[in-house]
């Protein structure tokens, strides 16, 4: 077996552990901390909004030794406005330049022509409208916002409402941290960001339930045992889980930053760079905040119940009471208390070791045969 196989086999048999939930605060320090950043990038730079978003004018030249920055300077000398270019693949160029109407388009377009010596019929000119702009806008912003009350209401119904609030806390993390990043790197916000945020929200919310189904398996009937506390078991949970969402999300960033670094920085392509670097960045953000933030705020919140209040009361007070050995056994896994019921190993899913037995009867390896 590979060594990050054996590893995740140990993690998920509870053999060895990090203490994720112990150390929460210092995760919500880390994720306040960038996203304080994030923020301050969104009200200072601001979003560069794709033309599709704000209106203006689209010129497609036809074959051309004009380069990107020749023709962003002639673009920008023509209509006084900064514009984007992108070279096509058949060697023609796009060149895109926002808040331009229908005059001005014309104007431009013969401007172009003079500084590529070519006819002006040979350039192709299309508007795109504010309004329509707007219209996709406000349509991206329902579907975020329905998609939002759905995750909600099934992890209500299908888990608990704080295991939704925590759900939905990691997905305004993601959610913010990638359009905090789109405005401090300056990318093009187009339709394909927009899908490609739809597209890593669901992948961040993939993650976070897997993480959450093992929880809730493990803390059935948590109350009718005296060895965990909840944050114990949602600790486990995590590491369970945890070389798993790491291969997950390693196998999903490989290709999106292939086309990233290799397709948009590499090879020019920009229009790959829409939605990549949402897919990146949310995909690299999905993963952190199922793992140090989603959990850890469950374990929070479920910690403030009377029950579970309880429950921790009693755990500290065995421990408190535990002999060195005692302790020792139950970080292996050995853990047979006669004072609680038979059924109540079944309670809670700890690690997947076979219990040691201490003493005849119950539970004791059988010998020869008399």
């Amino acid at each position: 077996m590979s060594k990050l196989g054996n590893l995740g086999a140990r993690l998920h048999r509870g053999e060895i552990s990090y203490d994720f939930i112990g150390h929460r605060k210092l995760w919500y320090s880390i994720s306040i901390l960038i996203t304080i950043t994030a923020i301050l990038g969104l009200a200072v730079r601001g979003l560069n909004m794709g033309i599709d978003f704000q209106g203006g004018a689209v010129f497609t030249t036809g074959k051309t030794g004009v380069s990107v920055s020749q023709a962003e300077d002639y673009a920008k000398e023509a209509s006084g406005h900064d514009a984007v270019v992108q070279k096509l693949g058949n060697g023609t160029l796009r060149i895109q330049i926002a808040g331009m109407d229908t005059q001005q388009s014309d104007q431009i377009k013969t401007d172009l022509a003079k500084d590529f010596k070519v006819d002006p019929e040979t350039i192709a000119a299309d508007l795109v409208g504010p309004s329509w702009g707007d219209q996709i806008a406000n349509k991206a912003w329902q579907g975020l916002a329905i998609f939002m009350v759905l995750v909600v209401i099934y992890l209500a119904i299908a888990f608990e409402w704080r295991m939704a609030i925590a759900a939905l806390v990691a997905l305004i993390h993601d959610i913010t941290i990638t359009v905090g990043i789109y405005a401090l790197v300056g990318f093009e916000v187009t339709p394909g960001t927009v899908i490609g945020l739809l597209t890593i929200l669901g992948y961040s919310l993939y993650d976070t339930v897997v993480v959450f189904d093992s929880l809730k398996e493990q803390t059935k009937d948590i109350t009718k045992q005296n060895r965990w506390t909840y944050s114990d078991i949602a600790n486990r949970s995590i590491n369970g889980t945890l070389v798993r969402s790491i291969n997950t999300t390693v196998v999903a960033l490989l290709p999106v930053a292939g086309l990233l670094f290799i397709g948009g920085g590499f090879l020019g392509a920009g229009t790959l760079n829409d939605i990549s670097l949402s897919l990146f960045v949310g995909l690299a953000a999905g993963a952190y905040s199922s793992i140090f933030i989603a959990t850890p705020l469950v374990a929070d919140l479920k910690e403030r119940e009377p029950a579970m209040k309880a429950l921790k009361k009693r755990v500290l007070a065995k421990r408190a009471q535990a002999t060195p050995e005692e302790e020792l056994a139950e970080a292996r896994g050995d853990f047979a208390d006669e004072g609680e019921p038979e059924d109540s190993a079944h309670a809670v899913v700890g690690p997947r070791t076979q219990p040691a037995s201490r003493g005849r009867g119950r539970g004791r390896p059988s010998g020869k045969r008399r």
